[in-house]
């Protein structure tokens, strides 16, 4: 489906200069009427299955989580259980969001820094509610901006205005997600959830303090991707730029080097998916030249039937 101006009806609302204002009122109205209108009865909401309280045990199914596995009653019954748990109704959520030099590039309908506001305020709609609070670290790679975790609607908008304002990094400044993480995990949090959104694009130095989050709390990890980022053009000579670094590099789209590209950057995407997985993140890509909000449905889905049991 188009809009008037040739744009999918999906597609993120502008969200710079003049146009900020009216693209952060559309984006909360868009989340508003297609989560709640996709998401129904218990899949409306990102609240993490898993809660503090212990509940009944039930026979193991394929697809269970087997941290949650009951070795009392297995080995009573001998059968496999596991034990269901109570969530947490005052679920407390952090956000590291991402805005790095990196993500200020899009070729398709957004730059992916639109994703991530469109990300957080998809969390903030998913998580709030019932005294649920929402924090977040805002990182560019040369600041970092803590927003104490609060509950309330005003709150949440005022963490995803604030979260659109921020300032694009300077030239040759790198992003550091690993110190993001860290100032997360120290000092230590109540329980809840945390969600990691970037492009992961990069080392993979944030595995371990990601790896030590996981001891507390759920994780999610939010992969960014534009197309250019896995796949180059049949544009023929194309200048290629850093832009965490400035360096630039003019080279000639062969298929070899186009084939090359792809390649490594499915090798790297691999490694980012392995990394997360290893640290017991549930991993979610959103795209600049996709619907969004339906990939985040299939995640909520998907999440819920793993809770209750099912297979994804």
């Amino acid at each position: 489906m188009k809009t008037e101006k040739g744009r999918p009806s999906w597609a993120p609302p502008v969200l710079r200069g003049e146009r900020l204002e009216a693209g952060l009122k559309t984006l909360e109205l868009e989340v508003r009427r297609r989560l709640d209108g996709l998401l129904q009865g218990n899949h409306l909401g990102l609240v993490p299955g898993p809660g503090s309280e212990p509940g009944e045990a039930r026979p193991y199914q394929p697809g269970d989580d087997v941290r949650r596995m009951d070795w009392a009653v297995t080995a009573r019954t001998t059968t496999p259980h596991i034990r269901e748990t109570v969530a947490d109704r005052e679920l407390e959520t952090w956000v590291v969001a991402d805005l790095s030099a990196s993500l200020d590039f899009g070729t398709a309908l957004c730059e992916k820094r639109d994703l991530v506001v469109c990300a957080m305020a998809a969390v903030a709609h998913l998580t709030g509610g019932g005294g649920n609070r929402l924090g977040a670290l805002i990182t560019n790679g040369s600041d970092v901006t803590r927003i104490p975790a609060r509950g309330g609607l005003p709150h949440a908008r005022g963490l995803v205005r604030r979260l659109a304002d921020t300032p694009r990094a300077p030239e040759g400044v790198r992003g550091d997600l690993a110190s993001a993480i860290e100032q997360l995990r120290r000092p230590p949090r109540r329980r809840g959830l945390a969600v990691v959104i970037s492009d992961f694009l990069g080392g993979t130095e944030w595995q371990r303090p990601l790896r030590a989050l996981s001891a507390r709390h759920e994780l999610i990890g939010i992969e960014i991707v534009d197309p250019r980022d896995v796949d180059l053009p049949e544009v023929g000579t194309v200048v290629l730029a850093d832009p965490e670094s400035g360096r630039q590099r003019e080279v000639h789209a062969t298929p070899l080097l186009r084939k090359e590209f792809s390649a490594a950057a499915h090798a790297h995407r691999q490694e980012v998916a392995a990394a997360l997985r290893r640290a017991g993140a549930a991993h979610l890509t959103l795209r600049t030249d996709s619907d969004w909000i339906a990939d985040m449905v299939r995640f909520v889905v998907a999440r819920k039937r793993r809770w209750s049991g099912g297979v994804a």
